[in-house]
């Protein structure tokens, strides 16, 4: 049975130690594109290690990046779910921060299937991460949704349908960012080095043209975009991105963000409403159901 549900489910978490240094946060920040525009100058707050913020994403890549050897072979190890990798596709990735991300650092990481969804011709399996200091403090949760193609038909439910629309108003802020040629090359230093991001051969025989930048790439433009277009450049303002990947990019493409700020809550947060499209290809969907958390 490809996939047990009730296995799935009840499995002990996953627990690992993971540890990042400066010159991986240095290398996501380049990987981003920081210090390349020269409208706005050399970034050093993302680019040199004095006084060094950390983008909350880098959670997405903290222990993956060059601290950690070299990269192991990708796979999708979880109890219960025997899948065909060539069916899975990343969906949506959300993001909470509970304090900072330092530096430099080590934590624990401990991931589980939160969710599993039966959607009839596929599976949603939903998988969160918590990572925790040495003293046992959090420092973020994430949420991963995975769509399997042809894996359903376990029994399990089918879940709430979910439906965020973009504000009918104008948006507040449209934010701009154009990604470079090499922009997946320079990502995949993170970590991911699936062929489909950098070998043309591969991508042609994935359906793509050429070689398409990572879901979690652009996940990353959203939050630098946001960082710099709306916060004031103060990385520690950004506490919670989720989005859902609709439509790959490729490097060379332009990301616009529109922006759509709601109003405070009474906790001293905003959220932002967003939607990512690429103009190169008639604002075809990039990031969609996206919405941020940020200190008002």
């Amino acid at each position: 049975m490809p996939i047990d549900r009730d296995k799935a489910l009840t499995a002990d978490p996953s627990v690992h130690e993971i540890h990042w240094t400066t010159r991986d946060v240095l290398l996501y920040h380049l990987s981003l594109g920081a210090g390349a525009d020269a409208a706005t100058g050399p970034e050093l707050h993302l680019t040199y290690e004095k006084g060094l913020g950390v983008l909350p994403t880098f959670a997405m890549v903290a222990g993956s990046g060059i601290s950690a050897g070299e990269a192991h072979p990708p796979g999708f190890h979880l109890p219960g779910i025997d899948i065909d990798l060539r069916r899975v596709l990343h969906a949506g990735q959300g993001l909470q921060v509970h304090r900072p991300l330092p530096a430099s650092g080590t934590a624990t990481l401990s991931s589980r299937v939160a969710e599993l969804r039966d959607k009839g011709k596929a599976a949603l399996i939903v998988l969160e991460s918590m990572a925790t200091d040495a003293d046992g403090a959090p420092l973020w949760t994430s949420t991963t949704r995975i769509w399997a193609r042809g894996e359903g038909g376990f029994g399990g439910e089918p879940g709430p349908a979910e439906d965020l629309t973009a504000p009918e108003r104008p948006a507040d802020i449209v934010l701009t960012s154009v990604t470079s040629p090499q922009q997946a090359l320079w990502y995949r230093l993170n970590g991911d080095l699936n062929p489909l991001h950098a070998d043309p051969e591969f991508a042609r025989q994935a359906g793509f043209d050429r070689p398409i930048l990572h879901g979690l790439a652009s996940y990353g433009l959203l939050c630098k975009a946001l960082v710099d277009g709306v916060l004031d450049g103060d990385v520690t303002r950004l506490t919670g991105l989720t989005v859902r990947f609709a439509g790959p990019l490729v490097p060379g493409e332009t990301l616009a963000t529109s922006v759509w700020r709601q109003e405070p809550a009474d906790d001293g947060t905003r959220q932002l409403a967003l939607h990512v499209a690429c103009p190169e290809r008639g604002d075809a969907p990039v990031l969609t159901h996206a919405t941020a958390t940020v200190t008002a």
